[in-house]
């Protein structure tokens, strides 16, 4: 690695961000920044009634993701970011304002704050896109468990996805590298962990 490198890493939840985030670390001695769910103080509530927290909950995270991007441009060495600023905005809040969860007015207001903040930050390097489908994101929800998670609905998983595709459609800020984690398994199988490590090398 001849200089610093900020990767990021989205996917839908339970896709499998956070243990693709600890194994490169550990594999590559990078820095990581995980998604800081637990420190949202909206995010439980937002869980229980979308409609009542969405727009708390997601300016939270806007206003939380834009002040440790600032952090990870000072921190030394490379850095591998657990979900972005901008997934925050062009898949969550979005899906939100579409079902109507957050309001014309509010969208307006966090859309602008966003566009603001986006456009002073430094992008990606290099962007890893987890595609995932919906049936394997319910069982690994299920299997961790996460009580705030347990009574998310599949329509709303479907919709994150539709929206992680249409994104990523039009995405030119950094290269990207999609990987299916439904089918890879870096964890146990050789030939498809080497096969991800030859894939990232070629971007450190």
């Amino acid at each position: 690695m001849a200089r610093k490198k900020f990767i990021a890493i989205a996917g839908n939840i339970g896709a499998g961000k956070t243990e693709l985030t600890s194994f490169l670390c550990r594999k590559y001695g990078l820095t990581p920044s995980f998604e800081p769910n637990d420190q949202n103080p909206y995010l439980a509530d937002f869980y229980k009634d979308m409609k009542t927290w969405a727009f708390r909950s997601q300016l939270f995270f806007l206003t939380h993701k834009f002040r440790l991007h600032r952090e990870l441009e000072r921190t030394p060495g490379t850095v591998l970011q657990d979900r972005t600023l901008y997934e925050d905005a062009e898949i969550f809040a979005k899906n939100l304002h579409r079902q109507r969860l957050i309001d014309k007015r509010d969208w307006s207001t966090y859309w602008e704050l966003y566009q603001t903040i986006s456009q002073s930050l430094r992008p990606p390097d290099l962007m890893i896109y987890l595609r995932c489908p919906v049936v394997t994101l319910k069982e690994r929800i299920r299997l961790r468990g996460r009580a705030m998670e347990k009574d998310i609905p599949t329509a709303y998983l479907k919709r994150l996805n539709a929206l992680y595709e249409e994104w990523f459609g039009g995405y030119s800020l950094s290269p990207v590298l999609v990987l299916g984690t439904d089918k890879l398994d870096y964890l146990t199988d050789l030939v498809d962990r080497v096969d991800l490590f030859r894939q990232i090398e070629k971007h450190l």
